[in-house]
C-alpha cells in the first residue's frame, strides 16, 4: 500500500485521514500551544473575567452582578482567635462536666500542647433583645444590638496556626500571595471615591497580625487594589505631606510631567498593570494630602461623640478612635475597612493560652463599647443600610483548659463563632451549632470560603462569576471547591 493512500486510525475513530494529513494536524496542534501562550499573555482569553484594562483606572466604578443594599464592608478582626464558648456559643454541658478529663478523639492541641480538663465559661450568657439571642456578658454594649446580629456558630477552617489562619480568613488560602477579601471587592466593584484608598487597614498599636501585609495584599491583581495601612494617631500615612518649600503649583506641574512620561512608557508596554497602578497612585496620593488628613482629624467631634466611642478612656481610646475614623472613611466613600484588635503575639492578642479569662476581659473591654458606638452611629447617619459588618478572628478556642487546672485555652479550628450585621443581613438569630461541648461544627457547618461567598453575595457579587485570569486559570476568592452561600443569613 502506498504511503499516500494509507489511513491512520485513532482509538475508536472512524476518521479516514491520510498519514500526511494526520502529521499536519498533529504539527499544527503543537504549534498552537505557543500561540495559546502568546494569546493568554495578551489577554485574549480573559473575556469572561473582570480583568484589568491598563487603559482605564483600575478603580473605575463597576456595577454589581445583581442589585444589593450593601456598598461598604467593615471587618472587625479579633486577631488571635476569640473563644466561642466564652462569647457567642453558650455550652451548659461544660458546667456539668467542668474539671472532667476530655474523652474526645484528640489528646493534644495545636503545636503538641497537652489538652487539659473541660473548663466551663466564667462568663454568664443572657438572652438579649426581642430575639433572645444568647450573648456573653463580655459584651454589655454590643449585646444591645442583639436583634441586628446574625451569629454563625458553626464556622470552621483548615489550619491551627495563626499565620495561615489569618491568611485564610483574609484571602481564602493558607498560602501567601493570594488577593485579600478587600482586594477582591475593590477589583469587582471599583471605588466610590477618588480621594481616598478603596481599601483601608488599621492595626493594633501592639503590632500587626502574623503575616503582616500578606493579609491585605492584592496578590496577582493590580497594586491599586491592595490595602492601605492607616495610622489612628498622627499623620495617617507617612510621607504624605508636601515637601517644605514646594508650592502647590510646582507640585502639580511635576506630577503632570511625571504622568506624561509614564503614559508614554505605558503605551510601549500594553498590559503592564503595575505601571498603570503606579500612575494612578501618584494622583491618589496628591488628592489624599487633604482628604486623608481630614478623615482622621477628630478635633471637631463633639464631646458626646468622644464619650460614646470612649476616646478619653485609656482602655477604649485606640479602638474607639479607629471605629470613629471608620465611620468618617465610609462617609467619604471608602469601600472596605478592616480594623484589628490585638497585635503581636499571645496575650497581646485574643490568643489566651495562659489565662483566657483575663485575656478576653481585656480585649473585649477594649472593643465592645467602640463597636456598639460605631453601630449606633451608622444607624444615625443612614450608613447602616449600606454597610455590612463582619466580626471574628482566624479561629476559635478549645472548651478545655491548656494543661490541667490552667485557665488558658488552646486553638480550635474545628468550630467557632463569627457574626454579621448591617445591610442585607437577617439579624437576631444564631445559625448552625457546634457539638455539646463546643469543639466541632456539627450542624450547618460553614467553611471560611462559604463565609466569603456570603459576603460577596451581600455585596452584589456572585463568587462563581467574580474571577481574575492568572496562570492560565480564572482564579476565584472561594477557590475551586464548590461553595454555597449561607442563605439563612440574608434578609
Amino acid at each position: 500500500m502506498k504511503a499516500s493512500t494509507a489511513r491512520a486510525k485513532g482509538c475508536g475513530s472512524t476518521s479516514n485521514a491520510s498519514r500526511r494529513e494526520f502529521l499536519q494536524k498533529a504539527g499544527g496542534g503543537f504549534a498552537s500551544l505557543a500561540l495559546i501562550d502568546l494569546l493568554s499573555r495578551d489577554g485574549f482569553f480573559r473575556a469572561s473575567a473582570r480583568e484589568f484594562d491598563p487603559a482605564k483606572n483600575p478603580l473605575t466604578l463597576k456595577p454589581p452582578h445583581f442589585p444589593t443594599k450593601a456598598k461598604h464592608v467593615i471587618f472587625l478582626f479579633m486577631n488571635g482567635g476569640p473563644s466561642q464558648v466564652d462569647t457567642f456559643d453558650p455550652k451548659p454541658a461544660l458546667t456539668r462536666f467542668h474539671g472532667k478529663p476530655y474523652q474526645g478523639e484528640s489528646k493534644v492541641g495545636s503545636n503538641g500542647r497537652p489538652i487539659g480538663n473541660l473548663m466551663q465559661s466564667p462568663f454568664a450568657f443572657r438572652k438579649c433583645g426581642q430575639s433572645g439571642l444568647e450573648i456573653s456578658d463580655l459584651f454589655p454594649y454590643t449585646s444591645q444590638f442583639a436583634d441586628d446580629l446574625c451569629v454563625i456558630r458553626s464556622m470552621h477552617t483548615d489550619t491551627a496556626a495563626h499565620a495561615s489562619g489569618c491568611l485564610q480568613m483574609n484571602s481564602g488560602s493558607v498560602f501567601i500571595g493570594k488577593p485579600s477579601l478587600g482586594s477582591w471587592l475593590s477589583y469587582g466593584l471599583g471605588s466610590l471615591n477618588q480621594s481616598l484608598p478603596n481599601f483601608v487597614v488599621m492595626t493594633d498599636p501592639r503590632g500587626g497580625p502574623i503575616g503582616s501585609a500578606s493579609n491585605w495584599t492584592a496578590g496577582y491583581m493590580p497594586a491599586a487594589h491592595q490595602g492601605t495601612l492607616f495610622r489612628s494617631t498622627g499623620t495617617p500615612l507617612l510621607d504624605l505631606a508636601t515637601p517644605a518649600g514646594t508650592s502647590e503649583t510646582t507640585q502639580r506641574n511635576s506630577l503632570d510631567l511625571l504622568n506624561q512620561l509614564n503614559q508614554e512608557h505605558l503605551s510601549s508596554k500594553p498590559g503592564e498593570s503595575e505601571l498603570a497602578a503606579r500612575i494612578q497612585s501618584y494622583e491618589l496620593a496628591y488628592r489624599m494630602q487633604t482628604s486623608a488628613a481630614t478623615a482622621v482629624d477628630l478635633s471637631r467631634e463633639s464631646q458626646r461623640t468622644r464619650e460614646m466611642y470612649g476616646l478619653d478612656q485609656k482602655l477604649t481610646a485606640d479602638f474607639g478612635t479607629k471605629c470613629l475614623i471608620t465611620r468618617r472613611l465610609l462617609e467619604k466613600g471608602v469601600r472596605f475597612v478592616q480594623l484589628y484588635s490585638g497585635g503581636g503575639h499571645i496575650e497581646d492578642t485574643w490568643d489566651g493560652h495562659n489565662d483566657c479569662i483575663s485575656n478576653h476581659k481585656l480585649h473585649a473591654g477594649e472593643t465592645d463599647r467602640p463597636i456598639a458606638a460605631l453601630m449606633a452611629d451608622l444607624k444615625r447617619t443612614g450608613l447602616w443600610d449600606e454597610t455590612l459588618i463582619v466580626w471574628g478572628g482566624e479561629f476559635g478556642r478549645t472548651p478545655t483548659s491548656e494543661g490541667v487546672d490552667k485557665p488558658g485555652r488552646d486553638h480550635d479550628w474545628h468550630g467557632f463563632s463569627m457574626w454579621l450585621a448591617g445591610a442585607g443581613v437577617k439579624g437576631g438569630q444564631a445559625i448552625g451549632a457546634t457539638d455539646e461541648l463546643g469543639f466541632k461544627a456539627v450542624d450547618e457547618p460553614c467553611h471560611v470560603s462559604e463565609l466569603h461567598a456570603t459576603i460577596l453575595h451581600l455585596m452584589g457579587l456572585d463568587h462563581r462569576r467574580l474571577t481574575y485570569f492568572h496562570q492560565g486559570l480564572d482564579q476565584r476568592l472561594t477557590g475551586v471547591v464548590e461553595r454555597n452561600i449561607v442563605t439563612r443569613a440574608i434578609s
